[in-house]
């Protein structure tokens, strides 16, 4: 993959796959010439950073601990010794890993025990297991024994249920898998043979379309040169081709013919799918391996008809399977915030269980002399025979066990069905996120993904929204613009619009091959090109259309038609760059038809011209450049590099035409500044001695086994030097749809929008301004340092300024009298060379200091690392939540370093897909996502929480007052069997069904006035003084609901069960009615839901009392018989919940908020009594609260 001089961090992340050699030593030459960066960029994204800390803006980076692996050599010791066609020789000192594979969690002797202890890393659920083990002991027993573990069997069951039906598919899948069949060599037969029985050593066959069942080393394949093309799509998601290669020593080696033997030392397993390195031993010569000569499991043959290798890694020591684990798990922030609310209910628990206990020492004191006599404190033995055992324990156990039946009987104080009932309504959630047609992306026909279901309600808070340029905020599909050649800038035709669509077509062995993607030219350009080599400026147009058709990884796929004589040359390539430059040649004439390992075929202007690939050296992110030497028909030696500009100016010879030099660096800003992404062409040369030379050190640095990468980037550094400069192309690489008015929509939010771009400045600013993050009254601060001294100096100057700018912005508003809120905005834009300097030092917190005062902050040339730097120094600075989005494999660590990942599934892979927690196909869908469904699901999951609270504090609070009277015995008035199902049946459906479906506003309004999105950032909908005015209505609510029918009744003969039978009924028709008094969106499940559950509860009384084993026989049909019953129920209501509606009615109609004034404009058809001029709703300006600053 190339990388152009816009982007050179950016892409240095990307996966960098071998280019085509014509000998075994260039394959070891791009292995390792990339192999530092592979393993810098990987060890963040799949944890490999071991016990060292990571360093975001270090220079090097993880590329340190890259190259320090090359350095070392691979002894006996550290490396895995594989004899080639001898597996039994191979496993006999260390009997190395099947190729049977297991991704299930359980067996069927391990399922119980390790899902039980998985289960109870849950605090709570342990809380529920202590009080149902207290139950059982018949000094404490309060309820039942079987009731009393019922709702915490129930909770276990259902998630043990879910668990192993899951595990179930995955086994089901690893059977499938495990029994596949490959060709694998036997006594010199090559047999068919069970994936799961490979093992390492044994050589494998592997035909056109299969699967390779492991990561083998090739050893030989149909194609002449050795080369195999192989599909990634199952590992890392591209779809474009990859070229593979055997080495030259073993291509000839056919084992039905003769006996294949060697040794490999290669490394130990680890995760990086991007880097291999070993040495191979065969006919007496050592051979060195990189990555271009294995294969992984998983890939799939394609275009080659037969590939044979030797497995050097199997089953759970591949590479595919070593990153099968998924993304570091996330806890919601709403849940977390949860557990100070828990801990707080834990403290009201005891201290009601330690009043009980306290009062009750002072009864028995006062009433000493009565327990000879009184039921339930009997001392006096008065049966006849011996008694063993008597009720009453003396007074200090009789304080200890009434505390821990206490702790038994107010248990619901702690809602057990809170966690089921939140893991439900967040599936029911990102159900109707996946079915939104708004998140429907109909070019990749993709639907929006939920891959983390713990997290739903984050989306609702996003203060921060860090974003990926390429491919996330643009299309990644890349459009040649414009080029520079040798001075001469051909892109005025472009603004004329004069330019027209080339198709250019050649002629090979009777069949039209035709490019196929059409590229609009330049006339002139293209008339200049046709004119050859006749004259020098032609020669300069050749030179540079020849560069871009040869230096590059691409292979042309040749692909039929309905014509049969037509066929369309596909140019499958690692990078849209490449793509697009290959297809620019091929449109001025310059036709690549054919790659093998050792040539290339261009046919230019109708003639095919056979060129030897001597040498490639491809990308690797300190060089930033890639070159390829090519062998012409006339012997000559030419090397072409392309590359960032910062890196190719830097070796241009210092006897170049400086005119030329300065023109194409004036183009380059100038196709910067129309946010294109960039490349410097140059060219050189090389005599014999030169080349010898080259060949010479090469030789050299490929087999070497210490310092391999190392050497190799010497070589490219030495021959990459005192070129010729041929001029600068310019690729666009569109905005996608809606992108400014998605940007603009989130600004309006109050979300803060960063981009970090491997892009230079000039690009970067230019798709700023082309996308709404910049605009024209913005206050620009750059930051472009070379040292830590001057970047220290450039941002105390910033905070300076910033501090003079705020403080000039806060005085205008405070003497303007009109309504319109005046503000400075200040947009931050630093490159990463700063950032080298700022991050993991003391300027961390100024930086952030100085971005907390910007409106936006554009990051120009930053790598992967940095980017999840960037992220680390927001979250470590600020409690608000944050969000990354990308497409590429380098966005990785930036996502899962967010509160909150966003996987873009683009033109990249899905490697971003795969390590986030959303995932979708445009930008655009962020807008629904966050403003839309984020504002539902945190307005709904924290009133459930707080919901959940007060309904189980209600009923705890009733059954306490009931203690007090009753000389605090813990017996208790509401039935067993009704308290267990109070949270199961009574009263959980509605709360779920409301979770999921109730909408405090309509999506058109929500996406219409952006600035509804505050609330969630502000914490409105769950926070502290909410859940205490919550707790204080259920004190005044669980009054209301005793002493009611306590004074109703007081002086009567009713018993316990029918008192108690009146207090379950009140307590469920109230907390039903509580919550439909603050449902907003009402439909037919809804209703069934709120009064099905009042229903249910009065047929489950009734059941229950008709039971004549249980307690309370036929107690509701005698007390429900009379007026008084009735009277006490609508009272109990009516006294309840009239505090609440009359505060509810004060705050909406004297204070509302705008979340209320939206949505009484939506109920009425005439908005003119509630909006303000247009049909405009009024809303809260979103302004930066200055002591956050």
């Amino acid at each position: 993959m190339m990388v152009d001089s816009s982007n050179p961090g950016e892409n240095s992340s990307r996966p960098f796959e071998p280019g085509l050699k014509s000998s075994s030593r260039g394959s070891a030459l791009s292995s390792q010439s990339r192999g530092s960066d592979r393993i810098s960029v990987r060890e963040v994204s799949f944890g490999h950073s071991g016990s060292k800390p990571v360093r975001y803006g270090s220079k090097g980076g993880a590329d340190s601990e890259g190259f320090s692996v090359s350095q070392k050599e691979i002894s006996d010791e550290d490396a895995r010794l594989v004899y080639i066609n001898d597996p039994l020789k191979t496993n006999e000192r260390f009997e190395f890993a099947g190729n049977s594979i297991r991704t299930g969690k359980y067996s069927v002797l391990t399922f119980l025990p390790r899902n039980l202890f998985e289960q109870f890393h849950r605090v709570a659920y342990i809380y529920f297991l202590i009080i149902a083990i207290l139950n059982q002991l018949p000094q404490l027993a309060v309820f039942g024994r079987g009731v009393s573990i019922l709702p915490l069997a129930f909770v276990l069951l259902v998630t043990a249920v879910k668990d192993a039906y899951e595990d179930w598919r995955r086994h089901r899948s690893d059977k499938v898998e495990n029994n596949r069949l490959a060709s694998v060599l036997v006594d010199g037969q090559f047999q068919e043979k069970k994936w799961k029985d490979i093992r390492v050593g044994e050589i494998v066959k592997i035909h056109a379309n299969e699967t390779i069942p492991c990561d083998i080393v090739l050893l030989s394949t149909s194609d002449p040169t050795g080369v195999a093309y192989v599909q990634t799509i199952n590992l890392d998601g591209e779809s474009n081709l990859k070229t593979r290669y055997a080495k030259q020593e073993t291509l000839s080696k056919l084992p039905e013919k003769e006996i294949i033997t060697g040794l490999i030392k290669c490394e130990k397993p680890n995760r990086n799918i991007y880097g291999f390195q070993a040495n191979m031993e065969v006919d007496q010569k050592r051979l060195s391996l990189g990555s271009s000569n294995i294969v992984l499991r998983g890939c799939e043959l394609k275009n080659t008809s037969w590939a044979l290798g030797v497995a050097v890694y199997c089953g759970p020591e591949t590479k595919a399977m070593l990153n099968s684990s998924g993304a570091p798990s996330k806890r919601s922030r709403l849940e977390t915030r949860m557990n100070y609310e828990i801990i707080i209910l834990s403290f009201f628990l005891v201290a009601l269980c330690t009043v009980t206990s306290v009062c009750a020492a002072v009864w028995l004191k006062r009433h000493k002399d009565e327990l000879n006599l009184l039921p339930y404190y009997r001392k006096l033995d008065i049966s006849e025979g011996e008694v063993e055992s008597y009720n009453y324990y003396g007074w200090g156990l009789e304080i200890v066990f009434t505390f821990l039946m206490s702790v038994i009987v107010f248990q619901v104080m702690i809602p057990i069905s809170l966690y089921i009932s939140m893991e439900l309504v967040r599936v029911g959630q990102a159900y109707f996120m996946v079915q939104d047609d708004e998140m429907y992306d109909e070019a990749s026909n993709s639907r929006f993904q939920c891959r983390a279901l713990n997290i739903n309600e984050d989306l609702g808070q996003i203060k921060y929204v860090f974003s990926d340029k390429t491919g996330t905020l643009t299309e990644n599909k890349m459009e040649f613009q414009c080029a520079s050649i040798w001075g001469v800038d051909y892109s005025k035709a472009k603004a004329s619009q004069e330019n027209e669509e080339a198709g250019y077509s050649v002629e090979v062995d009777g069949a039209v091959l035709r490019p196929k993607m059409k590229v609009k030219v330049d006339p002139e350009l293209l008339q200049l090109s046709k004119s050859g080599f006749e004259n020098k400026e032609g020669k300069h147009i050749c030179d540079f259309f020849l560069a871009l058709a040869a230096c590059n990884t691409i292979v042309p796929l040749h692909v039929d038609t309905s014509d049969p004589e037509v066929k369309l040359i596909d140019y499958q390539g690692e990078s849209p760059d490449e793509q697009a430059l290959a297809y620019a040649a091929a449109a001025y004439g310059f036709v690549l038809i054919e790659r093998t390992s050792g040539h290339i075929v261009i046919d230019i202007r109708g003639e095919k011209q056979r060129f030897n690939v001597l040498g490639m050296h491809e990308f690797d992110s300190d060089r930033k450049r890639m070159s390829v030497i090519l062998g012409y028909p006339d012997n000559s030696v030419k090397l072409f590099v392309k590359g960032a500009d910062t890196s190719m100016l830097s070796v241009i010879g210092k006897s170049s035409n400086m005119d030329i030099i300065s023109a194409t660096k004036s183009h380059l800003h100038s196709y910067s500044s129309l946010g294109l992404r960039t490349l410097v062409i140059g060219m050189r040369e090389l005599n014999t001695s030169e080349f010898e030379q080259w060949h010479f050190a090469f030789e050299s640095a490929s087999t070497a086994l210490m310092g391999r990468a190392a050497l190799l980037r010497k070589v490219a550094n030495n021959i990459e030097n005192n070129l010729c400069i041929l001029g600068a192309s310019a690729i666009e690489d569109k905005l996608q749809q809606g992108v400014p008015e998605s940007i603009e929509s989130l600004r309006t939010a109050g979300i803060q929008v960063w981009v970090l771009t491997g892009d230079k400045q000039e690009t970067a600013i230019s798709i700023g301004y082309s996308s709404k993050l910049l605009t024209n009254n913005m206050t620009q601060i750059i930051i472009n340092s070379t040292n830590r001294e001057s970047c220290r100096r450039s941002l105390q100057d910033a905070l300076v300024m910033s501090n003079k700018l705020v403080t000039m912005s806060g005085a205008n508003n405070s003497t303007e009298q009109s309504s319109v809120h005046v503000t400075t905005q200040i947009a931050l834009i630093i490159d990463g060379t700063s950032l080298v300097y700022v991050l993991d030092s003391e300027l961390e917190e100024q930086l952030f200091q100085l971005a907390s005062k910007c409106s936006v902050v554009l990051c120009c040339r930053v790598a992967p690392l940095q980017k999840a730097g960037i992220v680390a120094l927001v979250k470590k600075g600020s409690s608000d939540m944050t969000l990354a989005i990308g497409d590429g494999a380098n966005d990785v660590s930036m996502i899962q370093m967010a509160d909150v990942g966003v996987g873009i599934s683009g033109q990249e892979g899905r490697q971003a897909v795969m390590a986030s927690d959303f995932a979708m196909g445009q930008f655009r869908f962020l807008v629904p996502l966050l403003l839309v469904h984020g504002h539902w699901n945190y307005q709904r999951l924290g009133y459930m929480i707080l919901y959940n609270f007060y309904r189980n504090a209600v009923l705890v609070l009733v059954l306490f007052w009931y203690v007090l009277f009753t000389a605090f015995t813990l017996t208790t008035a509401v039935n067993e069997w009704s308290s267990m199902l109070y949270s199961i049946i009574y009263t959980s459906l509605p709360t779920i069904v409301v979770g999921i479906l109730d909408k405090d506003l309509s999506k058109r309004t929500l996406r219409k006035y952006p600035q509804l999105y505050g609330p969630g950032q502000r914490h409105e909908a769950y926070n502290k003084t909410l859940f205490w005015w919550t707790m204080a209505d259920t004190l005044w609510q669980s009054m209301v609901i005793f002493f009611g029918p306590f004074f109703a009744y007081w002086g009567s003969s009713i018993d316990v069960s029918s008192i108690g039978d009146l207090w379950t009924l009140a307590v469920v028709i109230l907390v039903n009615l509580h919550l439909a008094m603050d449902v907003i969106r009402w439909n037919w499940i809804t209703h069934a839901s709120i009064w099905g559950s009042m229903v249910v509860t009065f047929i489950c009384v009734m059941i229950i009392d008709a039971v004549p084993s249980l307690p309370g026989y036929w107690a509701i049909f005698e007390t429900a018989g009379t007026g008084l019953f009735w009277l006490c129920l609508l009272g109990i209501v009516i006294a309840a919940l009239l505090p609440r509606l009359v505060v509810k009615f004060i705050y909406q109609y004297y204070f509302p908020d705008d979340i209320q004034i939206s949505r009484e404009a939506e109920k009425v058809e005439d908005s003119s009594r509630v909006v303000v001029g247009g049909g405009q709703i009024e809303m809260h300006p979103i302004q930066v609260d200055p002591s956050r600053l």
